[in-house]
């Protein structure tokens, strides 16, 4: 990609999330294999959303707050999540239908089905969506903040004492509900607001070589400590998953050669769709090969054919959808009144033709004027206007 406001690195770590948060269902697509395997589902959500508030921050913190930038700004990020987190809804209500079939993560009856379309479902990953949804209504407010600190201090200040007292109360509330998720967002968005004020900043390879080293121990500290901190979600997770997305946004040397190769790209581009449709794509995958080959050849097949639905949906939902959407959108708002460039220098060159014929034709005027008035002869008054009166001659 060549957008100047495009950070490789951050789809590699993007990418990571993802497959770590495969890799935490494994155990529950093939129940033998569960007591195997560490899970970090919780720390790669985390992350998650932490980048979720850095990109939002880096990518539009910095733009002019106007009405149709923030309508621009919603359908644009309604685009990206919304029809493909509705297609995964889909097929997995439609296995959760089908009688027999035992399907691991089910959408139960109508109700839970309608609390699912509209972003209050909670069945399996589908629970991250809402509090990143809320996340985005909040945005503009924050927008506001970032593009005038001075004038919005106040909201600045009751944001501040919001996450502290988030944080001491231990993130309360549903998961589905964006205040037990907060901190991520924000201090996310703070690590994005900050980006443009590094740039003369040169990260070395010794902090390429840290920004790995913590992301590890982010993703590990509660399995080799259990006993330092058993529960994940918390304001130290928050602040670290922040930290870490910082780092690597300014790519440094070691760190920028690891997440930004080209595998690590190219499951960051599927990230979203490897994230929603992982658990049926795998469930499907070892149903068709139970009994034909080992359990640890499904679970590698199950991966391969997970990764390679990833990139269907990808580009067969999630990028159509999300151009036909914004592209809809911004023909309905030039017809709506907002004028595109090349209409308006299309109306410019038009208005400079007639203004052209206009003088010409006044110019002719004059002259058959001129000409008439010769021929009647000298004997006529004729009133001149000079501007500021009028004088007989």
């Amino acid at each position: 990609m060549s957008r100047p406001d495009y950070i490789p690195s951050l789809d590699g770590l993007r990418g990571i999330a993802a497959l770590l948060v495969v890799q935490a269902h494994i155990g529950l697509v093939f129940p033998n294999t569960a007591l195997h395997f560490i899970t970090m589902g919780s720390e790669a959500v985390g992350l998650f959303f932490a980048l979720s508030g850095f990109l939002m921050a880096h990518l539009y913190g910095s733009r002019p707050v106007t009405r149709e930038a923030v309508l621009d700004f919603l359908v644009s990020r309604f685009a990206r999540i919304y029809p493909v987190y509705l297609a995964a809804v889909l097929l997995v209500a439609m296995l959760s239908g089908v009688q027999d079939l035992g399907f691991i993560q089910p959408i139960t009856g109508s109700i839970d089905f309608v609390r699912h379309v509209f972003l209050l479902g909670s069945s399996g990953v589908f629970w991250s969506i809402p509090p990143e949804i809320q996340f985005y209504l909040l945005f503009p407010i924050l927008w506001l903040c970032l593009a005038r600190p001075h004038r919005y201090d106040g909201v600045i200040v009751g944001l501040a004492v919001l996450v502290v007292v988030d944080g001491l109360l231990e993130l309360p509330g549903p998961g589905i509900l964006l205040l037990s998720k907060l901190p991520y967002f924000l201090f996310g968005a703070l690590a994005g607001a900050m980006h443009s004020y590094w740039d003369k900043w040169t990260p070395s390879a010794l902090t390429g070589a840290f920004a790995l080293f913590l992301l590890a121990v982010f993703f590990t500290y509660r399995h080799v400590l259990p006993h330092f901190s058993p529960e994940f979600w918390g304001l130290q997770s928050a602040v670290a998953a922040a930290v870490i997305v910082a780092l690597v946004a300014r790519q440094p040397p070691i760190a920028a050669h690891v997440l930004a190769a080209a595998p690590m790209r190219f499951l960051g581009a599927v990230s979203f769709s490897l994230y929603l449709f992982h658990v049926p794509i795998m469930f499907l995958a070892r149903r068709a090969f139970d009994g034909l080959i080992p359990e640890p050849a499904i679970i590698v097949a199950a991966l391969g054919v997970a990764a390679a639905g990833a990139w269907f949906i990808h580009e067969t939902v999630e990028v159509p959808s999300r151009r036909l959407l914004v592209g809809w959108w911004r023909h309905h708002r030039w017809r709506s009144g907002e004028i595109p460039a090349e209409k308006i220098e299309q109306a410019i060159l038009d208005l400079q033709e007639a203004e052209k014929r206009l003088l010409s034709s006044a110019i002719l005027a004059q002259e058959i004027s001129t000409t008439s008035e010769v021929g009647e002869g000298a004997g006529r008054t004729v009133i001149e206007d000079k501007g500021d009166e009028k004088l007989r001659a």
